[in-house]
């Protein structure tokens, strides 16, 4: 696990201190690649497994930190769909790939869904929010969410006892069984106590193997790199950084501490709530 950054926002107890490579974004100055001969991948973790608040890299403020969503001015958690209890794997994102609004997949027929590709580490290991792992990717889901192509990478720790091992999609089910089902049932189930539909999925809901998984994050790379020279269109994504060579948006480590420094401070941590724990019975 990567301890070469620091976030632009200081986890509790935390001073705005920077750390030896000063400020990032998570979203645009960490590497995509920890290793790009063994095609080795760095993961940001956005959601330890088991918990439920809806964190996210904020693409909208400067430097992207990760935050809590919110709705309604109140901040956002996953519901329980029974027997799942908050989200199943490590969750997060790659840095340095943007799926494209602009862009209709030729796979999906659906636009991009304008974040960063999502990751779902299946390794034994609960990971801290902001952990930066290196992950082996294993293959992908192809969700439809509200209209939008939300591709959601299945990947593991390389540390992972089971890392050498799991080297495929047709692995994971060898080693993990039932849990390729278990992970499409909770991205088709999750959304129906807040009242939406069942989420739809591209392939009748089969997921893909890693070759098609790393061609999509290929792709995603690129729009990316796109959007960071300018020639991709996204009005409503910071694209501040600090090491982005080329970038018009690069920006020094003085002016990144400005930006922290203007934070509100940190308060002390509230409550979850205690609906938060309830489980949804759903019946499909």
């Amino acid at each position: 696990m990567l301890d070469l950054f620091k976030f632009p926002w200081p986890c509790a107890g935390h001073a705005n201190t920077g750390g030896p490579n000063g400020f990032i974004s998570p979203f645009h100055d960490i590497p995509l690649y920890a290793d790009k001969e063994q095609r080795i991948f760095n993961m940001v973790v956005e959601i330890p497994r088991w918990t439920n608040a809806k964190m996210e890299i904020n693409k909208e403020e400067r430097l992207n930190p990760i935050k809590q969503d919110v709705k309604k001015e109140k901040p956002r958690y996953v519901d329980n769909c029974f027997p799942h209890h908050g989200y199943i794997w490590n969750y997060g994102a790659l840095p340095q790939t943007w799926e494209d609004p602009n862009h209709i997949d030729s796979n999906t027929q659906a636009k991009g869904d304008n974040d960063p590709i999502d990751v779902c580490e299946i390794g034994f290991k609960v990971h801290a929010q902001g952990s930066v792992v290196q992950v082996k990717v294993l293959g992908c889901f192809a969700l439809i969410d509200e209209g939008e192509t939300d591709w959601k990478i299945l990947a593991i720790d390389v540390t992972d006892p089971l890392a050498k091992q799991l080297n495929d999609l047709s692995d994971i089910e060898q080693h993990l069984p039932g849990f390729l089902h278990a992970s499409r049932e909770w991205f088709k189930v999750y959304k129906i106590p807040q009242g939406k539909p069942a989420n739809q999925f591209a392939f009748n809901g089969e997921p893909k193997n890693r070759d098609f998984a790393l061609n999509i994050i290929d792709e995603t790379h690129r729009y990316w790199t796109a959007l960071m020279s300018q020639q991709g269109q996204a009005a409503d994504i910071s694209t501040h950084n600090t090491t982005v060579t080329g970038s018009a948006t690069k920006i020094e480590q003085e002016d990144a501490q400005a930006i922290v420094d203007q934070a509100p401070p940190l308060g002390p941590a509230q409550p979850i709530p205690v609906e938060v724990d309830r489980w949804h019975y759903i019946r499909l």
